[in-house]
């Protein structure tokens, strides 16, 4: 046997020169292990960001950021919270955390023990045993027991917004550099994200008081109960083109109107009020059959605009007797008018919709009528309220129509309400405007009040 070598080879190992070439691809191997384990990192923190930064409720952002966060550290707890002007927490979004433990321990997070230590000296903590640390505090009662955490602050334009914080590795193992630079990368993103959020809420309210603006306060319409609501799309603050209107005519009768210009900008806006206007003029002066008030506005559109697309419903809602009332409409290719009876199922008052207005002013309208009874509920809307994403249209009248057949008992200023929520018991996000007018035919008339 050869002489052994401090190296552990021996003078015999020197004819295996092909071992220690196995040994060099070993050993590059594992060197192109670690850089494939970097990339991926760096890909999913990418990917973080992005999914960050993808957010504009600040909500959700708040809760993505905790999220993707924890799961790119592989924290088995984390929590973001928000810092009043006091600052105390206002608010937390948490990961890995039931909400059996948010029961049990009953309140938010103080500022003190750890989590001060965050906020008096705000950059990042990385703490491998937390109860030995001299910060530390019990953990309240029904808190889980953790051992690790990290943390980092969070700022907006230099001023502390919060703080987020993980605690206990799956692995087991303690947070490292590594993980603390990555936290610290996503604290900035963060940061980005949420002055985007609270940019993007500051112009959807701007956006939204705009619109409301534009839209009139029903009058007192004799006979009926009337409601009228308007809800801005969620997916972007964008300025729409639904409206909704009510006048008494010269002879009396109720004029309902609800209509939608297509396009979401200033210029649908714009057109949107210029239409919605000139229809009262046309519908109070002329008080001809709604068909002849339509056609004549498409006349006047086309000379003024070159024919802007849109859809409407116009119709004129006159009392035959003590127990019935008479509904005569015309469509420009907008969606029928849901009737919801005492008794009975809601249905639609389904007849030929038309073209909408900015197709051709030379094709005649034709009109319809219905008798409706006293204590039903008329419903007119934009079809913001029955379109939904992934779903069919028929499917989203369907769902309509019940909801509207569950909630007739309700007062209709409520029923108005549930409507906007029919899709899921909460206010839904729209995808598009929508405007709704609801007019209950029953004694003595009462309004409901203003959008």
């Amino acid at each position: 046997m050869g002489e052994q070598r401090g190296d552990g080879a021996s003078e015999g190992d020197h004819g295996r020169r092909p071992d220690a070439g196995h040994g060099q691809a070993g050993l590059g191997r594992a060197g192109l292990g670690q850089v494939g384990e970097l990339n991926e990192r760096f890909a999913r923190l990418l990917a973080a960001v992005l999914a960050i930064s993808s957010e504009l409720e600040l909500d959700a952002t708040l809760r993505t950021i905790v999220e993707v966060s924890a799961d790119l550290v592989d924290a088995r707890y984390g929590a973001l919270g928000v810092l009043n002007e006091e600052g105390e927490f206002s608010d937390l979004f948490t990961s890995g955390v039931s909400d059996e433990v948010h029961e049990a321990i009953g309140r938010l997070p103080t500022t003190h023990g750890l989590l001060e230590e965050l906020i008096s000296h705000p950059r990042p903590l990385r703490v491998d045993d937390v109860t030995a640390h001299p910060k530390f505090r019990e953990f309240p009662e029904g808190h889980p027991v953790m051992r690790t955490l990290l943390g980092t602050p969070i700022l907006v334009r230099g001023t502390a917004y919060g703080n987020m914080y993980f605690a206990d590795k799956r692995s087991g193992a303690p947070f490292t550099g590594d993980d603390e630079r990555i936290i610290a990368a996503l604290a900035s993103a963060a940061g980005v994200a949420i002055e985007n959020a609270r940019l993007y809420a500051r112009i959807r309210r701007s956006t939204e008081e705009f619109q409301r603006s534009l839209l009139p306060r029903l009058p007192e319409l004799p006979g009926m109960q009337a409601c009228a609501r308007y809800r801005p799309s969620k997916t972007v603050p964008q300025i729409g083109g639904d409206w909704y209107d009510a006048i008494v005519l010269p002879d009396g009768v109720p004029c309902l109107i609800v209509g939608d210009v297509m396009g979401h900008d200033m210029r649908s806006a714009t057109v949107m009020s210029q239409v919605s206007n000139m229809l009262r003029v046309l519908a109070y002066e002329q008080c001809e059959p709604p068909s002849r008030i339509l056609h004549r506005l498409d006349e006047v559109l086309h000379g003024l605009h070159g024919g802007p697309m849109a859809t409407v419903l116009l119709g004129r809602l006159e009392e035959r007797g003590d127990s019935e009332w008479r509904l005569r409409w015309s469509s420009a290719g907008h969606p029928p008018p849901l009737l919801v009876p005492a008794a009975g199922p809601a249905r639609y008052l389904r007849a030929d919709g038309g073209h909408p207005l900015g197709v051709t002013a030379e094709l005649p309208r034709p009109d319809h009528e219905h008798v409706i009874p006293t204590g039903s509920t008329l419903i007119l809307y934009t079809d913001g309220l029955i379109e939904n994403p992934g779903h069919g249209l028929d499917e989203g009248m369907d769902s309509l129509a019940r909801a509207a057949t569950e909630l007739r008992h309700l007062p209709v200023d409520e029923m108005c309400e549930g409507l906007l929520g029919h899709r899921d018991g909460e206010f839904t996000d729209f995808t598009d405007d929508v405007a709704l007018l609801a007019l209950r035919l029953a004694e003595p008339a009462t309004l409901c009040g203003g959008v």
